[in-house]
């Protein structure tokens, strides 16, 4: 699988967000190159310091969208609003302190 690539300002802080507040596991670490690989239920990241830029966008699976979005406000976390599709699936924006766009979903009951 081919990662999702973010850029990040401060490669420490990133590794830091996406592990102890989305849940990644971080699985490689390159110090010199300055860039790091990171995974959650079969969606891959990858981490590489520099200035942020547009890119992809990373869908990770979550048990409750809901929940999700008032944890992650608590710790201070920019999130957008839930969206409900159709009763199929709910859908959350999170944006990493670089402004980096990751989508939670949660696949609902009947769909």
């Amino acid at each position: 699988m081919t990662p999702v690539w973010y850029r990040v300002k401060d490669l420490d802080a990133g590794r830091a967000f996406y592990r102890e507040l989305l849940g990644f596991e971080e699985t490689y670490v390159d110090w010199e190159g300055r860039w790091a690989r990171l995974e959650r239920d079969g969606m891959e990241i990858a981490l590489a310091e520099g200035e942020p830029e547009d890119g992809g966008v990373a869908h990770v699976s979550v048990e409750d969208v809901k929940a999700e979005a008032d944890r992650l406000r608590q710790q201070g976390v920019e999130v957008g609003v839930v969206l409900e599709l159709h009763g199929q699936v709910r859908l959350l924006d999170v944006f990493d302190p670089d402004g980096n766009r990751i989508q939670l979903a949660q696949d609902l009951p009947g769909s």
